[in-house]
């Protein structure tokens, strides 16, 4: 939450000031190239920050076709929340390129979610149709007032926590669950039922490069919030200190990299998802948007393991 609300607190302050509309207007024929509007502009450079304040940011869309649009593709722009996965493996596996590692996960991010909405203002329907032309009246710059700032913060927060909250914590408690029966087994643990399902699904995992129940484990457990992936390999493999060693004998470099991608790609987490059905009010959409992402996000790290096999 203080994330989400210091978001909420320069994205008001932005609106206060007068910029929004003109970086809206700015990028209109940017955005246009890729099948959006000028307004969807704002909601795809918040999502470098975090995704749920970015998919409600939508709002500001009037055409609801091209809100859908930015909905659907804005879970694929890297959150800050995914950079401590990114450090941890290119601490590891890629000290010597681990900025040019870590912008191209950030650019892939950006090539899929422009991919996507191409592909979907193509054959869905829906999302079928122009952009909608930007008509909108440019307000003049001001210093922005604290009171009106405060206001809007408090109750975007507010309605976030409304809106959100409870899905988020109905999917933390069922994860919770999985991870702590039976109570015999230590949490998280490979006899718990995610450890299960973690080995059950290893497999599929194998044509990425990573065929480890634990690297099943963290990536369910990164549903709840993407940055807990590094803390489930630290609970896995017995602390800090084990870290390093342990992922560096289950993982070669090309296999890293393609457990970054899916970490980019794959399932929004819980927050995400539910600002998702919250914004589309649709549980259809917002299966599209998860299923859509996770095939994404295999498909894309399994082609990368296996072409980087073929060349390296």
């Amino acid at each position: 939450l203080p994330n989400i609300m210091i978001m909420f607190l320069f994205l008001s302050f932005l609106e206060d000031v007068g910029y929004m509309a003109r970086a809206a207007f700015i990028m209109d024929k940017a955005m246009h190239a890729i099948g959006l509007p000028g307004k969807s502009f704002i909601p795809m450079i918040l999502g470098f920050g975090c995704n749920v304040p970015a998919i409600m940011s939508t709002r500001t869309i009037s055409d609801e076709r091209d809100r859908l649009l930015t909905i659907l593709i804005n879970p694929f722009i890297s959150c800050s929340a995914r950079l401590p996965v990114y450090i941890l493996f290119t601490e590891i596996f890629f000290k010597k390129n681990q900025g040019l590692i870590v912008f191209s996960l950030y650019a892939l991010g950006i090539l899929i979610a422009i991919l996507s909405a191409k592909l979907f203002k193509s054959t869905i329907p829906k999302l079928k149709g122009p952009v909608s032309p930007l008509v909108m009246e440019l307000p003049p710059y001001r210093f922005p007032s604290l009171k009106v700032v405060s206001i809007h913060t408090w109750e975007r927060s507010r309605e976030f926590l409304k809106k959100a909250g409870t899905i988020i914590f109905a999917g933390v408690i069922v994860i919770w669950l999985l991870a702590s029966i039976p109570q015999s087994a230590e949490y998280a643990s490979e006899a718990t039922l995610i450890g299960r399902l973690g080995k059950f699904f290893a497999p599929l995992l194998k044509p990425a490069g990573f065929p480890f129940w634990q690297a099943a484990v963290a990536l369910f457990f990164g549903i709840i919030a993407k940055e807990v992936v590094v803390g489930t390999f630290g609970t896995l493999f017995g602390g800090e200190e084990n870290l390093s060693i342990a992922l560096s004998k289950m993982f070669t470099p090309l296999s890293a990299y393609s457990f970054m991608v899916m970490s980019l790609l794959y399932i929004p987490c819980i927050a995400s998802i539910g600002v998702i059905f919250r914004e589309t009010n649709s549980w259809k959409w917002t299966a599209f948007a998860v299923i859509y992402s996770l095939i994404v996000g295999w498909g894309v790290a399994v082609l990368i393991y296996q072409v980087g096999s073929i060349l390296i």
